[in-house]
């Protein structure tokens, strides 16, 4: 019997034992129809972005967490969290150790003056969501918003955990292991960070475009001409009067165009048709036959 089954601790399983056991309970969660959101590491490193790699760090900065973080990486490196979900203010995981654990992080919101500074100090520095979520902006900017206790990074006190394991230290591996899985998880979705703090990053933008000056400016007073007087005065022309206030203007009549007719010139006489000879002939001939008398 091993020291640690002498206190009712199952033997500690080698890191392939862990990976494999986790895959068994995720395919075993799929053919009941509960598919599984496990965290996925690939090689040594938890995370490879800049949000994650914050995240880590910020676990690290604080020494109440530092006494259980190793045996946190190296369980998210084996595959032992096999769900990980990230909500406004909430982190549940499942964490498979001598057996499957339920953790539950909770995790204040940013304090919201702490917020309206984070604005304040950003304002105008800020390009696009897209460079806020890729964290390619200055690097004054980035320090800013990772700032120890007054950054997006939550503070211990700022975070409670349960785990369903018998251990009694305040963070457990099993703990520290999830916490791990949220910053591999940033790197896929930086933008869990603004929800789990309970803030947007459509803040951060719309204080940039408050900063900015107005683009467009109004053209001097001395250059509107403001009445048709002087247009008139302008140009050389007149000016019709402008109609009565209330009162829709009269669309000016069509003049009629004259269209007299032109007299048209009188037909002349049609000429006479020429018979052709050999009708005129048998005409002829027969004007000179006598009449047949006729016989009494």
């Amino acid at each position: 019997m091993s020291y640690g089954s002498y206190f009712g601790w199952a033997p500690r399983k080698t890191v392939g034992q862990r990976r494999a056991e986790s895959e068994k309970l995720i395919k075993a969660a799929a053919k009941r129809g509960r598919p599984l959101a496990p965290v996925v590491i690939d090689g040594k490193k938890i995370a490879t972005t800049f949000w994650g790699q914050a995240w880590c760090d910020n676990l690290e900065r604080y020494r109440d967490f530092a006494y259980r973080l190793d045996r946190g990486r190296s369980y998210v490196r084996s595959g032992s969290v096999i769900d990980l979900s990230i909500s406004a203010g909430r982190v549940t995981a499942k964490v498979s150790g001598s057996e499957l654990y339920d953790v539950d992080v909770a995790i204040d919101a940013v304090p919201t003056e702490a917020w309206r500074a984070i604005q304040r100090d950003c304002a105008g520095s800020i390009g696009s969501l897209v460079d806020l979520l890729a964290g390619t902006l200055s690097e004054a900017v980035m320090v800013r918003l990772c700032a120890e206790r007054t950054g997006l990074f939550p503070t211990p006190t700022g975070i409670r955990f349960t785990c369903s394991c018998p251990d009694y230290a305040i963070m457990c591996k099993h703990v520290a292991a999830a916490m791990y899985g949220v910053g591999a998880r940033l790197d896929r979705s930086p933008e869990l960070l603004f929800t789990l703090r309970k803030v947007s990053a459509d803040d951060l933008l719309a204080s940039v475009a408050r900063d900015l000056p107005s683009s467009r400016k109004a053209p001097a007073s001395a250059r509107v001409l403001s009445d048709d007087a002087g247009l008139a005065a302008l140009f050389g022309i007149e000016m019709a009067a402008a109609p009565a206030a209330g009162r829709e203007p009269t669309p000016p009549k069509a003049k009629a165009k004259a269209t007299a007719r032109k007299p048209m010139p009188p037909r002349a006489p049609a000429k006479p048709e020429k018979p052709d000879r050999k009708t005129a002939k048998n005409t002829k001939t027969s004007a000179k036959q006598p009449r047949a008398r006729s016989r009494r």
